[in-house]
């Protein structure tokens, strides 16, 4: 091994190896302070080598900001990946109490490493706020061009920076974001509480996203979202490694001998359960760094000699090979070092090695991390302003105008929306395993709904990257088909792939008290908000109505104009489309249930409300969103106005054959529902012998005597 294991080299048990060395328990102080110290060598090493934190020419801001601002940006990369994974690792991987899931008294103390991993997600989050305030105030001194100065009018600008510039709101943003986070993370101590506060975080990573120095290039959006994509994935990957470097001496305590290490993987010596859940987060997250590092690099880098010829694709280059071999260790824990520690005389050479092996991580990872930083600090090849004679297009959309649109255009025009591609991945990949898993435990998974699953992905990587979307940016009738196929067509075949009920089927349960993704799940399942949510009559309001809030208010005009915004309507109208039909057709459990008629009187109900609205879009003369449609200097279809007309013509159409579908879908379950029932009482009936059938002649043959006996009395009371 190379010198930086050697502190990790066992020391001589003192007495006859009834306890395990230090070295299998975890990742000596020392050591873990080294991965800072990589951190800051790979910065200031990258830094040189780029040029990047060299003396301008003109409106040098010094010293101070130049090399400043890329340490304080690395503290906050590094601080936030520590709150993300100290913040999963709470709610998701360790145990929540001692005892594990027998302890339900609310006076149970916390597992150690829980409260471990929460304080060093509230010392990151310090971390994390103070180093966002210094890139705030940096950033401005190195836009200035000016060096940090307490006179007055120096703070006058830093406050117009904050609230006039984006990059300044973003990085005020950012503060408060951090700010908010840690203190919950001094207050919040329930698993709920600590999801919505890693949620939070997460939201901390998109201002960073849209400020990124790619997000001006000729494809914005998608150099916004790949960036977004890997920040995410880069946080989860590090903030892991980090927690895990942090904990490696209290997931398996000392004084414990060793002969009971392996027989408890849920009690005291809790690492390999926390590796293995770890580890599958890991690969899905490497995956996602690694992918969207290649594309967002492509963005940036159009040519090869750019790339082999540049110091700033040298420097990708280094951080791709970086990112591989980080892969590689991660194969090692799971093809070897796993299987080593789970089985039940898991030696102390396998615990010794994974330390090692996360340790090396460690170094790589704080390596690799300065080295990104110091990518973020460097001129890329490609141009991020606007040229000049940029056109309107452009300027609105992000991109210029595509060719006029012609019927096979509706298959050849593509825009990767590469989140909605990684979702429809993501969504692909788990799908899959998760079938995988029910049929090697010898369990039957239904063929048509994995067709219909896949099929859904299909439609949905269609409607957000092809041409409904290309075309949706520039025309209105485009836009409504693309959503209304967003919220009608697609989501009926996701919800008869029954995905909520194939994950609770190949999903493990917990047995330590910790919380996986089955446990939130089911949570989540019957949660108050999923019990208002998918209540049938607010899923068909929230269906109906939230068409007309839109489209007839400012949120329209800000999803053609800002990215986010135009994200957000995409997953707004796909949750309702998919609720509404799940609370119609599908199987997947859910709190209540509406029944036949109602639904059919639900799904007559919002037929009629899309034809009013299309009916009316058809018949207005006022354009919406007439300060981005009519302005995009289109030179080929009809106006603006006649086209949003037409697309009034297609809410109406696209609206009713998707709904007239899932009401037939509702009369065929009435059916069956119906078929079910006389089954199962001709089955009750062959079981008791007609009990009930002749019970039920009983009550007749006997109400028929109860008569006859009251006419005869009645006709010898008429003869006296």
């Amino acid at each position: 091994m190379p010198s930086a294991a050697k502190p990790l080299t066992p020391q001589p048990a003192p007495d006859s190896g009834t306890r395990a060395t230090d070295s299998a328990f975890g990742i000596q102080r020392a050591w873990q302070v080294a991965g800072v110290g990589a951190l800051f060598l790979g910065l200031v090493a990258a830094l040189l080598f780029s040029g990047a934190a060299a003396a301008r020419e003109v409106s040098d801001p010094g010293a101070l900001v130049r090399w400043g601002l890329p340490v304080s940006k690395a503290i906050h990369n590094v601080s936030l990946a520590a709150v993300v994974g100290g913040l999963i690792f709470a709610a998701g991987i360790l145990p929540h109490k001692l005892g594990g899931a027998r302890s339900k008294d609310s006076d149970t103390p916390e597992h150690p490493a829980f409260t471990r991993a929460l304080a060093i997600a509230a010392a990151a989050g310090v971390a994390w706020t103070l180093s966002a305030i210094a890139v705030l105030v940096l950033t401005y001194s190195d836009v200035a061009g000016q060096g940090i100065s307490g006179d007055a009018e120096f703070t006058r600008a830093l406050v117009f920076f904050m609230t006039d510039i984006e990059t300044g709101r973003a990085w005020l943003a950012v503060t408060i974001i951090a700010a908010v986070v840690t203190t919950a993370l001094f207050g919040v101590r329930s698993l709920t509480g600590l999801v919505f506060t890693l949620l939070l975080a997460l939201i901390g990573l998109v201002p960073t996203a849209l400020i990124g120095h790619s997000a001006s290039s000729s494809d914005h959006e998608g150099a916004i979202n790949s960036l977004g994509l890997h920040l995410v994935g880069v946080s989860v990957w590090v903030g892991g490694i980090i927690l895990l470097a942090l904990l490696s001496g209290i997931l398996a305590p000392r004084s414990q001998p060793r002969s009971s290490l392996a027989s408890q993987p849920g009690g005291h010596d809790i690492t390999e359960p926390v590796l293995r859940r770890f580890s599958s987060l890991a690969g899905f997250a490497f995956a996602l760094v690694f992918a969207s590092g290649v594309i967002n690099a492509s963005i940036r880098v159009t040519s090869w000699a750019d790339l082999f010829g540049s110091a700033y694709g040298q420097l990708i280059l280094a951080k791709s090979a970086a990112t591989l071999v980080l892969g590689g260790i991660g194969f090692m824990h799971r093809q070897w070092v796993i299987p080593q520690l789970a089985r039940a005389g898991a030696s102390m050479s396998a615990r010794r090695v994974l330390w090692q092996l996360i340790l090396i991580e460690l170094l790589i990872m704080g390596a690799t991390s300065g080295i990104a930083v110091a990518l973020g600090r460097s001129a890329p090849p490609e141009p991020t302003t606007y040229a000049a004679d940029a056109s309107p297009a452009f300027i609105l959309s992000g991109y210029e105008l595509p060719p006029e649109l012609t019927p096979e255009r509706w298959l050849t025009e593509w825009r990767l929306d590469w989140l909605w591609v990684a979702v429809a991945i993501f969504g692909l990949a788990s799908y899959l395993l998760g079938v995988a898993k029910v049929r090697a435990r010898g369990d039957k998974w239904a063929w048509f709904r994995t067709t219909n699953w896949i099929i859904g992905l299909l439609v949905l990587t269609y409607i957000t990257s092809g041409p409904p979307s290309v075309y949706g940016r520039v025309l209105f009738s485009a836009h409504m088909v693309d959503h209304m196929a967003l919220t009608m067509v697609a989501p009926i075949f996701l919800v008869l792939g029954a995905p909520v009920t194939l994950a609770l089927r190949a999903l493990p349960a917990r047995k330590d008290g910790s919380r996986g993704l089955r446990e939130w799940l089911l949570l989540f399942v019957h949660s108050k908000f999923s019990q208002v949510v998918t209540h049938p009559l607010f899923a068909a309001a929230n269906f109906a109505g939230s068409i007309v809030l839109f489209y007839y208010s400012d949120a329209f005009s800000l999803a053609m104009r800002e990215h986010v915004g135009h994200e957000l309507m995409n997953l707004h109208f796909g949750l309702t489309g998919y609720i509404f039909v799940l609370s119609m057709i599908g199987t997947d459990p859910l709190p209540r249930r509406a029944p036949y008629p109602l639904r059919l009187l639900l799904l007559l109900a919002t037929m009629g409300f899309h034809a009013f609205f299309g009916v009316a879009i058809m018949g207005g003369t006022n354009l919406l969103a007439a300060d981005y449609f009519g302005n995009l200097g289109r030179s080929w279809g009809g106006s603006a106005l006649l086209d949003q007309q037409m697309g009034g013509a297609v809410a109406w159409g696209i609206g009713e054959v998707p709904t007239l579908l899932v009401a037939i879908g509702v009369a065929i379950m009435w059916s069956r529902s119906d078929e079910r029932e006389t089954r199962r009482t001709d089955r009750a009936a062959d079981r008791n012998n007609d009990a009930d059938l002749t019970a039920y002649n009983d009550m007749f043959a006997k109400l028929a005597e109860r008569d006859a006996k009251l006419a005869e009395r009645n006709s010898k009371l008429e003869g006296r």
